[in-house]
Protein backbone atom coordinates (compact mmCIF):
# COMPACT_ATOMS: atom_id res chain seq x y z
CA UNK A 1 0.00 0.00 0.00
CA UNK A 2 1.04 3.34 -0.58
CA UNK A 3 2.99 5.42 2.04
CA UNK A 4 1.06 8.53 1.85
CA UNK A 5 -2.44 6.45 2.55
CA UNK A 6 -0.43 4.68 5.29
CA UNK A 7 0.17 8.04 6.89
CA UNK A 8 -3.54 9.55 6.40
CA UNK A 9 -4.73 6.46 8.00
CA UNK A 10 -2.15 5.91 10.72
CA UNK A 11 -3.19 6.52 14.66
CA UNK A 12 -0.24 9.72 14.75
CA UNK A 13 -3.48 11.61 13.37
CA UNK A 14 -6.24 10.19 15.11
CA UNK A 15 -7.61 12.07 18.25
CA UNK A 16 -6.50 9.08 20.86
CA UNK A 17 -3.65 6.57 21.49
CA UNK A 18 -3.89 3.20 19.72
CA UNK A 19 -3.47 1.43 22.82
CA UNK A 20 -6.93 2.00 23.37
CA UNK A 21 -8.54 -0.10 20.65
CA UNK A 22 -8.34 -4.31 21.29
CA UNK A 23 -6.46 -6.31 18.99
CA UNK A 24 -8.52 -7.33 15.85
CA UNK A 25 -10.23 -3.77 15.69
CA UNK A 26 -10.67 -2.60 12.24
CA UNK A 27 -11.27 1.00 10.90
CA UNK A 28 -14.53 1.39 8.11
CA UNK A 29 -16.37 3.12 5.79
CA UNK A 30 -15.55 6.93 4.23
CA UNK A 31 -12.10 7.49 6.06
CA UNK A 32 -10.49 4.63 4.55
CA UNK A 33 -12.10 5.53 1.42
CA UNK A 34 -10.88 8.87 1.18
CA UNK A 35 -7.72 7.72 2.58
CA UNK A 36 -7.12 5.41 -0.36
CA UNK A 37 -8.61 8.65 -3.03
CA UNK A 38 -5.85 10.17 -1.64
CA UNK A 39 -8.24 12.77 0.09
CA UNK A 40 -7.22 14.81 3.31
CA UNK A 41 -10.30 15.84 5.80
CA UNK A 42 -9.85 18.69 8.93
CA UNK A 43 -12.31 16.92 10.55
CA UNK A 44 -11.55 13.41 11.24
CA UNK A 45 -14.98 11.27 10.86
CA UNK A 46 -13.59 7.65 12.01
CA UNK A 47 -15.66 4.47 12.00
CA UNK A 48 -14.56 1.00 14.02
CA UNK A 49 -15.47 -2.32 14.28
CA UNK A 50 -14.37 -3.46 17.74
CA UNK A 51 -14.46 -7.86 18.57
CA UNK A 52 -16.56 -6.98 21.71
CA UNK A 53 -17.37 -4.20 24.37
CA UNK A 54 -17.65 -1.25 21.80
CA UNK A 55 -19.54 0.64 23.89
CA UNK A 56 -17.05 -0.04 26.92
CA UNK A 57 -13.97 1.13 24.74
CA UNK A 58 -15.80 4.54 23.59
CA UNK A 59 -16.80 5.07 26.70
CA UNK A 60 -13.42 4.45 28.39
CA UNK A 61 -11.81 6.57 25.45
CA UNK A 62 -14.45 9.38 26.12
CA UNK A 63 -13.67 9.72 29.63
CA UNK A 64 -9.94 9.03 29.04
CA UNK A 65 -9.45 12.06 27.35
CA UNK A 66 -12.54 14.11 28.34
CA UNK A 67 -14.25 13.46 24.98
CA UNK A 68 -17.70 13.61 24.93
CA UNK A 69 -19.59 10.28 24.89
CA UNK A 70 -23.23 8.92 23.21
CA UNK A 71 -24.91 5.67 23.02
CA UNK A 72 -26.33 5.88 19.40
CA UNK A 73 -28.04 2.18 19.79
CA UNK A 74 -27.83 0.07 22.82
CA UNK A 75 -29.01 -2.95 20.99
CA UNK A 76 -26.57 -3.20 17.80
CA UNK A 77 -23.99 -1.63 20.56
CA UNK A 78 -23.21 1.47 18.62
CA UNK A 79 -21.78 4.51 20.45
CA UNK A 80 -19.65 7.64 19.42
CA UNK A 81 -16.92 9.40 21.09
CA UNK A 82 -16.75 13.87 20.03
CA UNK A 83 -13.47 15.15 20.04
CA UNK A 84 -12.87 19.43 19.13
CA UNK A 85 -11.77 18.16 15.13
CA UNK A 86 -13.03 14.59 15.27
CA UNK A 87 -15.94 12.00 15.91
CA UNK A 88 -15.34 8.12 16.36
CA UNK A 89 -18.17 5.68 16.01
CA UNK A 90 -16.98 2.77 17.64
CA UNK A 91 -19.58 -0.61 16.71
CA UNK A 92 -19.50 -3.66 17.72
CA UNK A 93 -18.57 -6.66 15.43
CA UNK A 94 -21.40 -9.08 14.11
CA UNK A 95 -19.53 -12.64 13.21
CA UNK A 96 -16.46 -11.69 11.62
CA UNK A 97 -15.25 -8.70 9.99
CA UNK A 98 -15.99 -10.17 6.51
CA UNK A 99 -19.47 -10.88 7.31
CA UNK A 100 -19.76 -7.10 8.72
CA UNK A 101 -18.47 -5.60 5.07
CA UNK A 102 -20.65 -7.88 3.35
CA UNK A 103 -23.77 -6.03 4.86
CA UNK A 104 -22.20 -2.84 3.64
CA UNK A 105 -24.11 -0.50 0.35
CA UNK A 106 -21.36 -0.36 -1.77
CA UNK A 107 -17.98 -2.43 -2.60
CA UNK A 108 -15.44 1.15 -1.94
CA UNK A 109 -17.33 1.74 1.99
CA UNK A 110 -16.58 -2.23 2.59
CA UNK A 111 -12.79 -1.43 2.79
CA UNK A 112 -11.36 -2.10 6.09
CA UNK A 113 -7.72 -1.18 7.68
CA UNK A 114 -6.36 -2.66 10.73
CA UNK A 115 -4.51 -0.44 12.40
CA UNK A 116 -2.17 -2.89 14.46
CA UNK A 117 -0.60 -4.44 11.43
CA UNK A 118 -1.52 -1.39 9.03
CA UNK A 119 -3.01 -3.60 6.24
CA UNK A 120 -6.12 -3.41 3.99
CA UNK A 121 -8.72 -6.20 4.16
CA UNK A 122 -10.63 -5.72 0.54
CA UNK A 123 -12.83 -8.35 0.05
CA UNK A 124 -15.11 -7.11 -1.66
CA UNK A 125 -13.10 -5.50 -4.40
CA UNK A 126 -13.72 -1.84 -3.44
CA UNK A 127 -10.17 -0.78 -4.33
CA UNK A 128 -10.73 -1.94 -7.60
CA UNK A 129 -13.85 0.04 -7.89
CA UNK A 130 -12.14 2.59 -6.39
CA UNK A 131 -9.53 3.29 -9.38
CA UNK A 132 -12.57 2.72 -11.72
CA UNK A 133 -14.34 5.45 -10.12
CA UNK A 134 -17.85 3.74 -10.18
CA UNK A 135 -20.41 2.94 -7.15
CA UNK A 136 -21.13 -0.84 -7.01
CA UNK A 137 -23.54 -2.13 -4.56
CA UNK A 138 -22.83 -5.06 -2.59
CA UNK A 139 -25.95 -6.32 -2.98
CA UNK A 140 -29.82 -5.33 -4.02
CA UNK A 141 -30.72 -6.94 -0.40
CA UNK A 142 -28.53 -4.41 1.38
CA UNK A 143 -29.85 -1.38 -0.43
CA UNK A 144 -33.34 -2.67 0.61
CA UNK A 145 -32.80 -3.20 4.14
CA UNK A 146 -32.23 0.36 4.63
CA UNK A 147 -33.83 2.39 1.88
CA UNK A 148 -31.69 6.08 2.64
CA UNK A 149 -28.94 3.81 0.85
CA UNK A 150 -30.53 4.74 -2.33
CA UNK A 151 -30.47 8.39 -2.08
CA UNK A 152 -26.94 7.95 -0.64
CA UNK A 153 -25.51 6.40 -3.65
CA UNK A 154 -26.44 9.36 -5.73
CA UNK A 155 -25.17 11.61 -2.86
CA UNK A 156 -21.82 9.69 -3.03
CA UNK A 157 -21.35 9.93 -6.49
CA UNK A 158 -22.10 13.64 -6.74
CA UNK A 159 -19.40 14.32 -3.74
CA UNK A 160 -16.75 11.78 -5.57
CA UNK A 161 -17.47 12.29 -8.92
CA UNK A 162 -18.07 8.67 -9.49
CA UNK A 163 -20.26 7.15 -11.98
CA UNK A 164 -22.94 4.11 -10.77
CA UNK A 165 -22.30 1.03 -12.09
CA UNK A 166 -25.35 0.05 -14.34
CA UNK A 167 -26.76 -3.07 -12.75
CA UNK A 168 -26.30 -0.91 -9.30
CA UNK A 169 -28.32 2.21 -10.70
CA UNK A 170 -30.91 -0.87 -12.21
CA UNK A 171 -30.85 -2.19 -8.83
CA UNK A 172 -32.06 1.89 -7.28
CA UNK A 173 -34.57 2.49 -9.84
CA UNK A 174 -36.29 -1.00 -9.25
CA UNK A 175 -36.07 -0.15 -5.15
CA UNK A 176 -37.26 3.57 -5.66
CA UNK A 177 -40.73 3.45 -4.15
CA UNK A 178 -39.12 2.20 -0.49
CA UNK A 179 -37.57 5.48 -0.18
CA UNK A 180 -41.00 6.66 1.43
CA UNK A 181 -39.97 4.03 4.22
CA UNK A 182 -37.21 6.16 5.42
CA UNK A 183 -37.31 9.13 7.70
CA UNK A 184 -38.23 12.24 6.07
CA UNK A 185 -35.57 14.11 7.48
CA UNK A 186 -32.64 11.98 6.48
CA UNK A 187 -34.31 12.10 3.12
CA UNK A 188 -33.42 15.57 3.36
CA UNK A 189 -29.68 15.71 4.59
CA UNK A 190 -28.83 13.46 1.84
CA UNK A 191 -30.33 15.55 -0.75
CA UNK A 192 -28.96 18.93 1.44
CA UNK A 193 -25.45 17.76 0.12
CA UNK A 194 -26.31 17.13 -3.44
CA UNK A 195 -28.18 21.06 -3.25
CA UNK A 196 -24.74 22.30 -2.08
CA UNK A 197 -22.66 22.48 -5.09
CA UNK A 198 -23.25 22.24 -9.33
CA UNK A 199 -21.73 18.44 -8.54
CA UNK A 200 -24.46 17.33 -7.18
CA UNK A 201 -26.92 18.44 -9.83
CA UNK A 202 -26.64 15.92 -12.22
CA UNK A 203 -27.82 13.35 -9.52
CA UNK A 204 -30.56 15.59 -8.27
CA UNK A 205 -31.66 14.86 -12.01
CA UNK A 206 -31.14 11.31 -11.97
CA UNK A 207 -32.66 10.71 -8.14
CA UNK A 208 -35.99 12.39 -10.00
CA UNK A 209 -35.92 10.83 -13.39
CA UNK A 210 -35.53 7.33 -11.26
CA UNK A 211 -38.56 7.92 -9.00
CA UNK A 212 -35.81 8.87 -5.67
CA UNK A 213 -37.59 12.58 -5.54
CA UNK A 214 -41.26 12.28 -6.91
CA UNK A 215 -42.41 11.25 -3.67
CA UNK A 216 -41.47 14.20 -2.22
CA UNK A 217 -41.21 16.90 -4.92
CA UNK A 218 -44.53 16.00 -6.48
CA UNK A 219 -44.61 18.91 -8.50
CA UNK A 220 -41.39 18.64 -9.96
CA UNK A 221 -41.10 18.35 -13.24
CA UNK A 222 -38.00 17.68 -16.21
CA UNK A 223 -38.36 21.67 -17.00
CA UNK A 224 -37.80 21.73 -13.13
CA UNK A 225 -34.18 19.63 -13.47
CA UNK A 226 -32.90 21.96 -16.24
CA UNK A 227 -33.69 25.02 -13.84
CA UNK A 228 -31.41 23.50 -11.54
CA UNK A 229 -28.29 23.61 -14.10
CA UNK A 230 -29.44 26.99 -14.78
CA UNK A 231 -29.25 27.90 -11.59
CA UNK A 232 -25.89 26.36 -11.22
CA UNK A 233 -24.44 28.70 -14.21
CA UNK A 234 -26.24 31.62 -12.91
CA UNK A 235 -24.78 31.42 -9.82
CA UNK A 236 -21.18 30.88 -11.57
CA UNK A 237 -21.53 33.94 -13.53
CA UNK A 238 -23.01 36.16 -10.77
CA UNK A 239 -19.58 35.28 -8.83
CA UNK A 240 -17.79 36.32 -11.70
CA UNK A 241 -18.93 39.92 -11.99
CA UNK A 242 -19.71 40.04 -8.34
CA UNK A 243 -17.49 38.21 -6.20
CA UNK A 244 -18.70 39.07 -2.77
CA UNK A 245 -22.00 37.72 -4.27
CA UNK A 246 -20.53 34.23 -4.84
CA UNK A 247 -19.25 34.28 -1.88
CA UNK A 248 -22.47 34.68 0.17
CA UNK A 249 -24.61 31.94 -2.18
CA UNK A 250 -21.89 29.45 -0.64
CA UNK A 251 -22.95 30.44 3.03
CA UNK A 252 -25.43 28.72 5.22
CA UNK A 253 -28.93 30.61 6.20
CA UNK A 254 -27.90 29.90 9.51
CA UNK A 255 -25.10 28.71 11.53
CA UNK A 256 -27.80 25.97 12.99
CA UNK A 257 -28.79 25.25 9.35
CA UNK A 258 -26.77 23.92 6.69
CA UNK A 259 -28.35 25.01 3.61
CA UNK A 260 -26.80 27.77 1.37
CA UNK A 261 -27.99 30.37 0.07
CA UNK A 262 -27.78 28.08 -3.27
CA UNK A 263 -28.98 25.59 -2.23
CA UNK A 264 -32.14 27.45 -1.45
CA UNK A 265 -32.45 28.82 -4.97
CA UNK A 266 -32.49 25.30 -6.45
CA UNK A 267 -35.27 24.21 -3.47
CA UNK A 268 -37.21 26.56 -5.35
CA UNK A 269 -36.88 24.86 -8.47
CA UNK A 270 -38.20 21.66 -7.05
CA UNK A 271 -41.49 22.86 -5.54
CA UNK A 272 -44.78 24.35 -6.77
CA UNK A 273 -44.15 27.94 -8.21
CA UNK A 274 -47.19 29.12 -5.72
CA UNK A 275 -45.44 29.93 -2.99
CA UNK A 276 -48.22 28.80 -0.47
CA UNK A 277 -48.20 25.25 -2.28
CA UNK A 278 -44.67 25.49 -1.43
CA UNK A 279 -44.57 26.00 1.91
CA UNK A 280 -46.49 23.00 2.24
CA UNK A 281 -44.27 20.50 0.67
CA UNK A 282 -41.52 22.10 2.99
CA UNK A 283 -43.29 21.84 5.64
CA UNK A 284 -43.72 17.88 4.87
CA UNK A 285 -39.91 17.85 4.16
CA UNK A 286 -39.82 19.03 8.12
CA UNK A 287 -37.41 22.09 6.51
CA UNK A 288 -37.26 24.86 8.94
CA UNK A 289 -39.27 27.54 9.08
CA UNK A 290 -36.32 30.09 8.04
CA UNK A 291 -35.49 27.61 5.14
CA UNK A 292 -39.28 27.82 4.25
CA UNK A 293 -39.64 31.20 4.52
CA UNK A 294 -36.25 32.10 1.93
CA UNK A 295 -37.59 29.56 -0.59
CA UNK A 296 -41.38 31.62 -0.67
CA UNK A 297 -39.77 34.69 -0.37
CA UNK A 298 -37.80 33.83 -3.91
CA UNK A 299 -40.79 32.60 -5.43
CA UNK A 300 -42.90 35.44 -4.42
CA UNK A 301 -40.78 37.69 -5.77
CA UNK A 302 -39.38 36.27 -9.21
CA UNK A 303 -42.47 38.06 -10.68
CA UNK A 304 -41.13 41.33 -9.23
CA UNK A 305 -37.82 41.06 -10.77
CA UNK A 306 -39.88 40.62 -13.93
CA UNK A 307 -41.22 43.95 -13.83
CA UNK A 308 -39.92 46.54 -16.64
CA UNK A 309 -39.02 49.18 -14.47
CA UNK A 310 -39.78 49.52 -10.72
CA UNK A 311 -40.19 52.71 -8.81
CA UNK A 312 -37.80 53.83 -6.01
CA UNK A 313 -40.96 52.80 -3.67
CA UNK A 314 -41.20 49.62 -5.37
CA UNK A 315 -37.59 48.82 -4.81
CA UNK A 316 -37.66 49.84 -1.79
CA UNK A 317 -40.72 47.50 -0.55
CA UNK A 318 -38.79 44.94 -2.86
CA UNK A 319 -35.73 44.96 -0.94
CA UNK A 320 -37.58 45.18 2.35
CA UNK A 321 -39.05 41.76 1.50
CA UNK A 322 -36.27 40.19 0.08
CA UNK A 323 -33.41 41.03 2.77
CA UNK A 324 -30.80 38.08 3.46
CA UNK A 325 -32.77 36.26 0.59
CA UNK A 326 -32.08 38.62 -1.83
CA UNK A 327 -29.07 36.37 -3.39
CA UNK A 328 -30.85 33.08 -3.43
CA UNK A 329 -33.76 35.57 -5.16
CA UNK A 330 -31.38 37.04 -7.45
CA UNK A 331 -30.16 33.99 -9.00
CA UNK A 332 -33.56 31.90 -8.77
CA UNK A 333 -34.74 34.90 -10.97
CA UNK A 334 -31.53 35.38 -13.59
CA UNK A 335 -31.63 31.53 -13.97
CA UNK A 336 -35.80 31.44 -15.13
CA UNK A 337 -35.23 34.53 -17.04
CA UNK A 338 -32.42 32.45 -18.83
CA UNK A 339 -34.70 29.90 -19.83
CA UNK A 340 -37.41 32.01 -21.74
CA UNK A 341 -35.55 35.16 -22.54
CA UNK A 342 -33.79 35.33 -26.29
CA UNK A 343 -31.07 37.09 -24.92
CA UNK A 344 -27.23 36.64 -24.34
CA UNK A 345 -26.81 35.85 -20.73
CA UNK A 346 -24.27 39.40 -20.15
CA UNK A 347 -27.39 41.35 -21.37
CA UNK A 348 -29.76 39.47 -19.56
CA UNK A 349 -27.63 40.05 -16.30
CA UNK A 350 -27.11 43.59 -17.22
CA UNK A 351 -30.99 44.05 -16.38
CA UNK A 352 -30.21 42.89 -13.01
CA UNK A 353 -27.31 45.20 -12.42
CA UNK A 354 -29.09 47.95 -10.63
CA UNK A 355 -30.69 45.80 -8.14
CA UNK A 356 -27.40 44.13 -7.33
CA UNK A 357 -25.21 46.72 -7.09
CA UNK A 358 -27.89 48.87 -4.51
CA UNK A 359 -27.94 45.41 -2.98
CA UNK A 360 -23.65 45.16 -2.54
CA UNK A 361 -23.57 48.62 -1.62
CA UNK A 362 -24.50 49.12 2.25
CA UNK A 363 -25.08 52.60 1.81
CA UNK A 364 -27.43 52.72 -0.49
CA UNK A 365 -30.53 54.10 1.58
CA UNK A 366 -33.07 51.81 -0.98
CA UNK A 367 -31.68 48.31 0.10
CA UNK A 368 -30.22 49.35 3.63
CA UNK A 369 -32.28 51.64 4.50
CA UNK A 370 -31.13 54.41 7.80
CA UNK A 371 -33.68 55.73 9.79
CA UNK A 372 -33.99 59.72 10.11
CA UNK A 373 -35.90 59.32 13.15
CA UNK A 374 -36.82 56.64 15.21
CA UNK A 375 -40.60 55.64 16.26
CA UNK A 376 -40.60 56.83 19.42
CA UNK A 377 -39.24 60.17 18.74
CA UNK A 378 -42.14 60.05 16.59
CA UNK A 379 -44.58 59.43 19.54
CA UNK A 380 -42.70 62.16 21.51
CA UNK A 381 -42.81 64.66 18.56
CA UNK A 382 -46.05 64.33 17.70
CA UNK A 383 -47.95 63.25 20.87
CA UNK A 384 -49.42 60.51 19.92
CA UNK A 385 -49.86 56.72 21.05
CA UNK A 386 -48.05 53.89 20.14
CA UNK A 387 -49.97 52.18 17.25
CA UNK A 388 -49.66 50.41 13.79
CA UNK A 389 -49.59 53.80 12.57
CA UNK A 390 -46.47 54.53 13.54
CA UNK A 391 -44.76 52.37 11.51
CA UNK A 392 -46.62 53.25 7.93
CA UNK A 393 -45.24 56.38 8.97
CA UNK A 394 -41.97 55.70 9.28
CA UNK A 395 -41.94 53.77 6.03
CA UNK A 396 -43.09 56.84 4.33
CA UNK A 397 -40.26 58.80 5.85
CA UNK A 398 -37.84 56.05 4.23
CA UNK A 399 -39.40 56.13 1.23
CA UNK A 400 -39.27 60.17 1.10
CA UNK A 401 -35.93 60.00 1.81
CA UNK A 402 -34.81 57.12 -0.91
CA UNK A 403 -36.83 59.86 -3.42
CA UNK A 404 -34.73 62.68 -1.72
CA UNK A 405 -37.84 64.90 -0.76
CA UNK A 406 -36.43 64.70 3.17
CA UNK A 407 -32.91 64.42 4.74
CA UNK A 408 -33.15 65.52 8.42
CA UNK A 409 -34.80 64.73 11.14
CA UNK A 410 -36.86 67.75 11.48
CA UNK A 411 -38.26 67.19 7.98
CA UNK A 412 -38.90 63.47 8.68
CA UNK A 413 -41.16 64.77 11.58
CA UNK A 414 -42.73 67.54 9.64
CA UNK A 415 -43.63 64.76 7.03
CA UNK A 416 -45.16 62.56 9.64
CA UNK A 417 -46.95 65.52 11.30
CA UNK A 418 -48.54 66.23 7.62
CA UNK A 419 -49.14 62.69 7.15
CA UNK A 420 -51.27 62.22 10.48
CA UNK A 421 -53.29 65.47 10.12
CA UNK A 422 -53.79 64.78 6.32
CA UNK A 423 -55.62 61.03 7.99
CA UNK A 424 -57.49 62.14 10.54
Amino acid sequence: MHSSVLSTLSPDNWPFSLEHLPVGTYMVGGAVRDALLGKTREYLDLDFIVVSDAVKVARAIAKHYKAGFVLLDSERKIARVVFPQATADFAQQEGDIETDLHRRDFTVNAIAYNPHTQEIFDPLGGCADLEKRILKMISAANLEDDPLRLMRGYRQAGQLGFSIERSTRAAIRSLASHITKVATERVRVELGYMLGNSQGTPWITTAWEDGLLSPFFKNATHESCVKLSAVDFAALKLAETWQELGVQLQEYVRDTIKTTWLGIAKLACLVHSEPQTAEAELLKLTYSRAEIRAVTTALKLFPQTKAPQMTLREQYFFFQEAGFVFPATAVFAIAGDNLVEAMSFDKLLGSYTPLIRRYLNPDDLVAHPTPLVSGKELIIALNIPASPLIGKLLTEIAIAQVEERISTPTEAIELARHLVVQQS
